[in-house]
């Protein structure tokens, strides 16, 4: 339902708030909004005008709440975006979503900061490669786990898609 509305404003915003909502290109939905909530290391929510909507950080997947670095992914994650107003990126026609309906993107802070990419240079978050053939995030996962930063620290951490079986 949250999606449908989602879709139902672009297109009111797009057809009456000229500027409200960017397709940079064919295939990619660029929005501008306030991060009003933090989830857990990998998921906000954004309040686009008056629409509140989940954000599930692509690229990436953070320790869930009750493993170890869970609660840290999830400070690092708000101290990095929580209040501010953000630009996300989603590929896809009207954006990608999850099974959820939680929109995929990667966050952008207004200095141009990628969210995403920080939480895997902490250590807090792994590289999902299910999901993402991205070198950049696998380079920045390979750093943080030769540094042995964040979850790194940890000999024995758990993937959190391991965790979740």
């Amino acid at each position: 339902m949250q999606k449908i509305l989602f879709l139902l404003f672009i297109f009111i915003s797009n057809t009456f708030i000229p500027g409200a909502f960017h397709v940079a290109e064919q295939n990619i939905v660029t929005l501008k909004l306030k991060i009003i909530g933090v989830k857990d290391g990998d998921t906000v929510e954004g309040l686009y005008y008056e629409l509140p909507m989940n954000i599930r950080l692509e690229h990436i997947d953070a320790p869930e709440k009750k493993q170890s670095f869970g609660t840290k992914a999830k400070e690092k994650l708000s101290d990095l975006c929580f209040g501010k107003m953000v630009t996300i990126i989603s590929k896809g026609k009207n954006g990608n979503y999850d099974s959820r309906g939680r929109i995929i993107a990667e966050i952008f802070l207004e200095d141009g900061t990628n969210v995403n990419k920080e939480m895997v240079k902490a250590g807090l978050a792994w590289h999902f490669k299910k999901y993402s053939s991205d070198a950049e995030y696998a380079r920045l996962e390979d750093v943080a786990r030769s540094k042995k930063l964040g979850l790194w620290s940890d000999p024995n951490s758990v993937s959190p898609w391991s965790f979740r079986k």
